[in-house]
């Protein structure tokens, strides 16, 4: 069975999907704060490389930028922002149609599901301080069924 990353269309598909999201943040006067102290100029590349991997896709992002504790530590110690996770899930679900993922139901769903859980839980859990963040912590990995264990 193809992997969500395979359905997706790979990196390109992750790629697409990445800098729809991006544009769309950007525009949105709540999550574009996230953003306000700036972003790395590959920013798009490294997400698409992150959720790629995530995703089923290849290990780029663990190989050549840091683990799951970095990407965490980066989201955490911001205090709770549940309407900015709320409006970043809907910047999301416009990416997909953005990005032209309107055809494929079961891959759009599966794509808002794992995005949706990201934020909430991984992104969100150590909203006190990034110090919170344990070591050594690995990209979790999501399939058609979900949250591999």
């Amino acid at each position: 069975m193809q992997t969500v990353y395979e359905a997706a269309g790979g990196r390109e598909g992750m790629l697409r999907l990445a800098d729809a999201w991006h544009s769309r943040v950007m525009a949105d006067e709540i999550v574009s704060h996230a953003f306000s102290h700036g972003f790395h100029p590959h920013h798009t590349e490294r997400l698409a490389d992150y959720w790629a991997e995530a995703l089923g896709g290849p290990t780029a992002y663990s190989d050549n930028y840091g683990d799951e504790t970095s990407v965490v530590r980066i989201h955490s110690g911001n205090g709770l922002h549940e309407e900015m996770d709320q409006r970043a899930i809907a910047c999301f679900d416009q990416a997909l149609h953005d990005a032209g993922f309107d055809s494929d139901e079961r891959l759009k769903r599966v794509l808002h599901d794992y995005f949706e859980w990201a934020t909430t839980t991984t992104m969100a859990r150590y909203h006190v301080s990034a110090d919170d963040v344990p070591e050594g912590l690995s990209i979790p990995k999501w399939s058609w069924s979900g949250l591999q264990r």
